[in-house]
């Protein structure tokens, strides 16, 4: 009999079914045993030696293994595969010994999916405890208590009310910190732009901007105010123009590779607005099993990696899906094959892909949980468009010039072949949908080009965006700092500590967290330093690889550390204080009119300083008691002025009515920009909601919900949205405006017995007839589109394609 550890129940329950008789499959529960929580429990001084606690759970579960272990003959150790997965069995292993309870051989082994072939592949494969990869786990364990357990209780003395410090944690914090000073420091820069309408021979009105003037090259700040601008301006209207070349080229688009964990994280962020932790959480459970009609099914590989590498078989299956579903037009050549651009990446794993590509998303439909439906979808798409052909687009440059040499250049870029646009297409985490430039009229070089109207428009820069959790993975991966695996419980700890909040899907850091930070960056820098600790986690890499040393690294680490440990404990409260003030003297002591002072306005004799109690941090005058001034502080909120930074804002905006049925109009933001709303006007003899959920498939966490014609004709109420498309300035935008762009898609009227459709996709504004679309000029031309207009675009798309 053989005796198969796993960490989880649910992937226990699902590698049983596999498995012949002669094993049987028991859970961990995770972490038997970990540090104990108190100082001392790792020794400098005893080549840093370790003492572990065993969890009043953990000893159940370790008692249960030795009692399933009595009946067997072999221990098979199969947590996962990674070096926390190699630290559980570590774990198992040695309290067996320990306790001397481990009699019979054992073995580790590893698949990265729970399915029958990997597990017989694992099964087959055995191997012993990989003890680079557990001395890289307990040189990390060493580390980050000692940073903790060293820094926090002189933050405990030094700033009080402050909860703790960390190795990973603080960096992360200092990222946060470090954006938001430089959003208060940012000065916002004018600049202006000349737009212009110009007129093709087919009467087609395009957009250009100009580009150069009298020879000379305009970049972003060559017009710095509307003076220079208007004058500009009157002197090109003076001006005649002729297209002076015209560039045709197709452009690729090549697909991103299958998820890694940050990506997934990142992507699940964006895509459906899921926290790093929830993410994980969900994708434990794809990979350990889900139940679906009573049976346990494993959706998704191990999600812990920062592989992009498929193996051959998943790349072999993924392909003859798309060739099956898709048409081999959708189908490269060869396979494609990536390479990552992880720091530190380990390429043992394979990257998040389905287990069974066959699985299709839809086919799950309401058989899984709403979330987990979710992010299953987003995972099979992803690896299976990585395989598919790229798509092309047809991208045209026009330049337009006068005598003079003052040129202006509209671009045109429209979809020629969707390729694995059609089934994924990768986020952004401005959160503003890329869109395509429209297609542009027939245009030869010297074709007069008259000018229909000239605009000159005002701009200003913004500051750098605050971190979202997507953009904040992302930026910790691209210094190399923490691993994938560690980034959701990171965020959740600065959250979780109050150093910082999540407002509006935004990071803004709290008062605690700003004093932590510049606390540890003035008495502990080198430790706060992105290249320190990303060399760090080099060094960690190094140990699991075998080329660097356990106690070389602890050595090196320890005695600078302890140096700048002990001379922090001598330095008193007040000049921890003094540093406050200096440091976070913009941002403390400015004044509404933009001044910044630390007279007491209330006393006008007296200067304040930060005070620090146990419930947070305040502003006090120095003649207290006589005078009691006090200012408490709060963390920076997401305010009109800096709106862009946030996506907040002053929204909604009411727009007005809509005088055809007295519905509301407003200017709204949401998660992917901005939109137009109309409120269905209220209707008081609405039926009852009836809405009773009843619970069912509770293993799997599937809901259903009770049908009724209350909530069918709720449904039937909600708002109509309409996208605002980049053409249009959100600024311009009035009743008018957005009660067209409530309008789309429209139909035009028919033509050749077909309807011709208009409307305002991602890629911009389209004609749509017998099933194919054309690209519409993106302007506001759209909105007085004739059925006459349409055809004409179509068949100028059908003379331009036959070229």
């Amino acid at each position: 009999m053989h005796l198969i550890v796993v960490e989880s129940p649910a992937k226990a329950k699902t590698i049983s079914k596999y498995l012949l008789s002669g094993y049987k499959v028991v859970a961990s529960y995770g972490h038997v045993r970990d540090l104990l929580s108190k100082d001392g429990s790792v020794l400098p001084d005893d080549n840093f030696s370790m003492v572990w606690d065993v969890k009043p759970d953990g000893k159940k579960h370790l008692q249960d293994i030795s009692n399933q272990l009595k009946s067997c003959d072999e221990l098979l150790l199969a947590t996962d595969p990674d070096r926390e997965g190699e630290a559980i069995s570590w774990h198992i292993k040695e309290l067996l010994y320990e306790s001397r309870k481990l009699n019979v051989p054992f073995k580790r082994i590893v698949f990265h999916e729970v399915t029958k072939g990997a597990i017989k592949e694992a099964l087959a494969n055995p191997r012993d405890l990989d003890q680079f990869l557990v001395d890289a786990y307990l040189a990390r364990r060493a580390l980050d208590y000692l940073v903790g357990f060293t820094i926090s209780p002189i933050l405990w003395r030094k700033l009080p009310g402050s909860k703790s410090a960390g190795r990973v944690q603080s960096v992360a914090l200092r990222i946060i910190v470090d954006r938001e000073a430089e959003i208060e420091a940012f000065k916002k820069k004018e600049y202006w732009s000349i737009e212009a309408k110009f007129e093709a021979k087919n009467k087609k009105i395009f957009d250009a901007k100009l580009m150069s003037y009298k020879g000379r090259k305009l970049d972003k700040f060559s017009i710095p105010n509307e003076t220079e601008a208007l004058s500009l301006k009157e002197l090109l209207l003076l001006q005649k123009f002729t297209v002076e070349s015209v560039e045709s080229k197709v452009v690729k688009r090549n697909p991103v590779p299958a998820f890694i964990t940050s990506t997934l994280q990142q992507e699940a962020s964006r895509k459906l607005g899921f926290s790093a932790r929830k993410t994980m959480q969900l994708a434990q459970n794809l990979y350990e099993g889900v139940s679906v009609d009573g049976e346990t099914i494993a959706f998704i590989t191990y999600m812990r990696t920062d592989s992009v590498n498929l193996s051959k078989e998943a790349i072999a299956s993924i392909r003859d899906l798309v060739a099956q579903k898709y048409g081999k037009d959708f189908l490269p050549e060869k396979p494609r094959f990536y390479q990552t651009k992880v720091k530190n990446a380990q390429e043992a794993h394979e990257a998040i892909r389905p287990v069974d590509t066959a699985l299709v998303p839809d086919s799950m439909r309401g058989k899984i949980s709403t979330d987990h439906f979710k992010l299953y979808d987003l995972i099979w798409k992803r690896a299976v468009a990585s395989q598919m052909a790229s798509a092309e687009f047809d991208q045209v440059q026009v330049d337009i010039s006068d005598n003079d040499r003052s040129t202006f250049r509209a671009n045109g870029n429209t979809l020629k072949f969707e390729g694995f646009i059609k089934v994924y297409m990768e986020g952004k985490d401005d959160a503003a949908e890329e869109e395509a430039e429209g297609l542009l009229p027939p245009l030869i070089k010297g074709d007069s080009v008259p000018m229909k109207n000239l605009e000159a428009l005002q701009h200003f820069t913004i500051p750098p965006p605050r971190f979202s959790e997507a953009s904040l993975v992302k930026k910790l991966e691209e210094l190399g700092i923490g691993r994938p695996s560690t980034y959701a419980s990171i965020l959740q700890v600065l959250q979780d500590r109050g150093y910082a909040k999540l407002a509006k899907k935004f990071f803004v850091p709290e008062i605690r967290g700003r004093l932590v930070t510049v606390f540890l960056t003035n008495f502990f820098n080198k430790y706060l330093e992105y290249g320190f600790t990303a060399e760090l986690e080099q060094s960690l890499d190094d140990i699991s690889n075998g080329t660097k040393s356990k106690l070389e690294t602890l050595r090196n680490f320890w005695t600078e550390f302890s140096e700048n440990v002990t001379q922090t404990k001598e330095i008193k409260i007040s000049e921890v204080i003094d540093k406050l003030n200096t440091a976070l003297e913009s941002f403390l002591f400015q004044r509404e009119d933009g001044s910044v002072t630390r007279e007491c306005p209330e006393c006008k004799s007296g200067e304040l300083s930060l005070k620090i109690g146990r419930f947070g941090a305040f502003l006090g005058c120095s003649c207290y008691p006589v005078c009691g001034y006090v200012k408490r502080l709060d963390s920076a909120t997401i305010s009109e002025s800096d709106s862009e930074v946030a996506q907040s804002a002053e929204y909604p905006v009411f727009l007005g009515v809509d005088s055809s049925d007295g519905s509301e109009i407003s200017l709204r933001k949401g998660p992917y920009g901005i939109y137009v709303q109309k409120d269905r006007k209220v209707d008081n003899n609405a039926p009852d909601a009836s809405d009773e959920t009843a619970k069912s498939g509770a293993r799997s966490g599937v809901k259903s919900a009770g049908k009724s014609s209350a909530k069918d004709y709720r449904k039937s109420q909600k708002p109509m949205r309409a996208s605002l498309p980049s053409f249009i300035d959100r600024n311009s935008i009035n009743i008018s405006i957005a009660l067209s762009l409530l309008q789309f898609p429209k139909i035009l009227g028919q033509h050749e017995g077909e309807d011709v459709k208009i409307g305002i996709g991602k890629f911009g504004p389209y004609v749509l007839f017998k099933g194919k679309y054309v690209s519409a000029p993106k302007s506001e031309a759209i909105f007085s589109m004739t059925l006459d207009n349409a055809i004409a675009l179509v068949r100028a798309s059908k003379k331009t394609k036959s070229k």
